[in-house]
């Protein structure tokens, strides 16, 4: 009985761990401090603790974050950092492919082929908007993939992708992002953010 005991409390320490843990990197991206988040993937690689989806999401995140702040002007000597963690990134999901969720490895991988066009690393535009659609098709209820697909479609060129586009994606992921366990998902928060972006775009 009191083994029983302390498993549970020992299972509710861990989740109410994860969830200070999901509150806080939240919390982070709001105010976009994204020093908290190389912190944490950091720590995560360097303890090599166990990689999942949830910890993949965060990766993806700031692969996009850090790529996007080495292509600014004067801001060169970031390069080095953004490959060393998209090379990180890519090197994560083949080894998980088996344990990932349907459609999500077509999704990272896809998200991997833009981050390597950004740095001049590979050349995939089109494999990687057929992997991006692929997976919306593997998985067509998830929102984290139809938010992935609408944001490939908001910054694709014409006749690639359109604003009208991905507004229509944006929307079916965010139908699907209500209930608690979305609550901290930056990726919700990423998607209303492109759903006002859309409309204000699409009413130039």
């Amino acid at each position: 009985m009191r083994r029983t005991l302390i498993t549970l409390l020992l299972l509710c320490s861990l989740s109410l761990s994860a969830q200070m843990t999901d509150s806080v990197l939240f919390a982070a991206y709001q105010r976009e401090d994204m020093r908290v988040w190389k912190e944490y993937i950091d720590s995560i690689t360097n303890h090599q603790s166990p990689i999942n989806n949830g910890t993949l999401a965060y990766e993806y995140g700031y692969c996009g974050y850090i790529v996007a702040e080495a292509k600014k002007d004067g801001k060169e000597a970031l390069l080095p950092e953004a490959k060393r963690y998209v090379e990180q990134f890519k090197s994560e999901i083949i080894n998980h492919k088996s344990k990932l969720p349907k459609g999500h490895y077509e999704m990272y991988l896809s998200a991997v082929y833009v981050f390597e066009l950004r740095l001049h690393e590979s050349f995939h535009p089109v494999k990687a908007m057929d992997l991006a659609k692929q997976a919306t098709k593997l998985a067509p209820d998830d929102p984290l993939v139809l938010t992935y697909y609408g944001t490939s479609l908001f910054y694709a060129p014409k006749p690639f992708g359109s604003k009208e586009d991905a507004l229509a994606w944006f929307e079916k992921a965010q139908a699907r992002f209500r209930g608690d366990e979305w609550k901290y998902c930056w990726l919700r928060e990423a998607n209303e953010m492109y759903i006002k972006q859309c409309h204000q775009k699409l009413k130039k």
